[in-house]
């Protein structure tokens, strides 16, 4: 129903954000990491979920776009709610939480407050294809996400043709430095002639 909301910052703390827009107090819950990209600043732009349910009609709110769409993957995971979701971007900013899910760190997943290991999982396995497919669009943005893939992709790949990870990691590094926009399959290359 709606995108995004933009006006004056009337009230903030780290759950929950008042715009004003055109005389109407919008109250939007929000993320840590959104919270501190307000900052001080009086006029923000918000992009924004309506969740409604039985008792009521909830409005989260996300700085960018990658965070709220991560949390509307997050939200189609069975037994992560709204809630969980906004706590889970409120402990890892949106490139650890798609670097956790794209590389099945579990454990870091459940440092998450509330997270057990089964949810856990079941983050890892319903979004693992579809964050990944969020990290190639923020690769053509030339996103530090999308080199994380990229070299995740590649380690993967390498490790499977049986060469030592800490090997690979410091090979890989080294050409994300040099390399501009490289695809999977050249960094793979170049990274063979290195080991």
């Amino acid at each position: 129903m709606y995108s995004y909301i933009s006006g004056t910052v009337v009230e903030k703390n780290p759950a929950f954000v008042v715009i004003d827009n055109q005389g109407i107090g919008y109250l939007i819950n929000i993320t840590l990491n959104t919270f501190t990209a307000i900052g001080e600043k009086e006029k923000v732009k918000l992009f924004v979920h309506l969740a409604i349910r039985e008792d009521a009609h909830v409005m989260y709110g996300f700085y960018t776009e990658q965070e709220r769409s991560l949390f509307l993957q997050l939200i189609t995971v069975s037994g992560v709610g709204c809630n969980t979701a906004r706590l889970i971007l409120s402990s890892m900013t949106v490139k650890e939480a798609v670097d956790a899910i794209a590389t099945s760190n579990i454990k870091m997943i459940q440092s998450v407050k509330g997270i057990g290991a089964k949810t856990a999982q079941r983050i890892v396995v319903d979004l693992h294809d579809k964050v990944g497919k969020m990290t190639e669009a923020a690769a053509d943005e030339n996103s530090p996400v999308g080199y994380n893939t990229l070299k995740e992709e590649a380690l993967s790949a390498l490790m499977v043709l049986g060469f030592n990870k800490l090997s690979i990691e410091k090979a890989l590094d080294k050409l994300l430095k040099q390399m501009t926009n490289p695809s999977v399959e050249d960094l793979i290359k170049e990274a063979l002639r290195l080991l």
